[in-house]
């Protein structure tokens, strides 16, 4: 059933839970939006890293699933409705972009800052090292993972990667890979399987990992590895780290398309809901 441009637009109501006397709170009511039919949530980068870190040392009964969809993955979500239903089942979904801001803006519901898949881990590395978190690497091509669990533990002294895998493993693997995290026991899934794999992965697994959080940051760990650099800082200031990759990568310009398709769709859903206001207010 197609749902309403006030649905796709509004706000969505919240769980909260008790674990361990702790109280972990699933995206409150005031602090949830959809942007063309996709939850994101309203939060900071300091509230993310505070939610996340209190569920690493305070465990449910199931792996919470925190993913941060940008303008490419909502637009891949209108002709996708597995991804958007594994989207709609985290835990926690951060605004990864200028444009997911810039989205909520003009659709009436304001978000106080972007809160990118790569920022927010190179965060919860960095808070998490003094409290010795635990880290697990899923993703990347063969030792991808390997070069950024080296680089994670130089850079961050008292941090624990407890193991590392690639993720070009098929369904036949896929049972040792889950023994495997299992067995170590980490409190943060890290997986860089690219879009698409990595909310299917989490959402699919999250009973059996064993694992507290599993975070899906894309190809965040070829950065963390030292294969791919970041745009420099004042482009990153700008809103221009989009730019950057598409120079350094020029086959990206298929994906970029889904930028201006994104900003005609919003555009689109602004009309639409200030058609329907217009007509809510109209006499009778």
């Amino acid at each position: 059933m197609e749902t309403t441009g006030a649905e796709r637009a509004g706000r969505t109501d919240g769980t909260e839970r008790k674990v361990d006397g702790r109280v972990a709170r699933q995206a409150p009511a005031k602090q949830r939006i959809r942007i063309l039919g996709v939850p994101v949530d309203a939060v900071t980068m300091r509230e993310a890293v505070e939610r996340i870190l209190a569920w690493c040392e305070a465990p449910g009964e199931r792996m919470r699933v925190v993913l941060t969809p940008n303008p490419e993955i909502i637009m891949a979500t209108q002709g996708d409705a597995h991804l958007r239903a594994w989207l709609e089942q985290a835990d926690l979904l951060t605004p990864d972009g200028v444009g997911i801001v810039w989205a909520a803006a003009r659709l009436g519901h304001p978000l106080p800052e972007r809160v990118t898949g790569i920022d927010l881990l190179e965060r919860l590395l960095a808070e998490g090292a003094p409290r010795g978190l635990r880290v697990f690497l899923l993703g990347g091509a063969p030792q991808v993972a390997e070069l950024a669990e080296r680089a994670i533990e130089r850079d961050h002294p008292g941090l624990r990667v407890v193991g590392t895998y690639h993720g070009y493993f098929g369904p036949d693997e896929e049972s040792y890979v889950l023994d495997h995290i299992r067995a170590l026991e980490p409190q943060l899934l890290v997986t860089g399987m690219g879009m698409g794999r990595d909310q299917r992965w989490l959402v699919a697994h999250r009973e059996v990992t064993g694992a507290a959080v599993g975070l899906g940051v894309g190809g965040a760990l070829d950065v963390l590895a030292g294969l791919k650099p970041r745009a420099p800082r004042w482009m990153i200031r700008a809103h221009l780290e989009w730019l950057y990759r598409l120079v350094r990568e020029p086959s990206r310009w298929r994906r970029q398309l889904a930028l201006p398709r994104f900003v005609l769709a919003v555009e689109r859903q602004r009309r639409s809901l200030r058609r329907a206001q217009r007509a809510r207010g109209a006499p009778r």
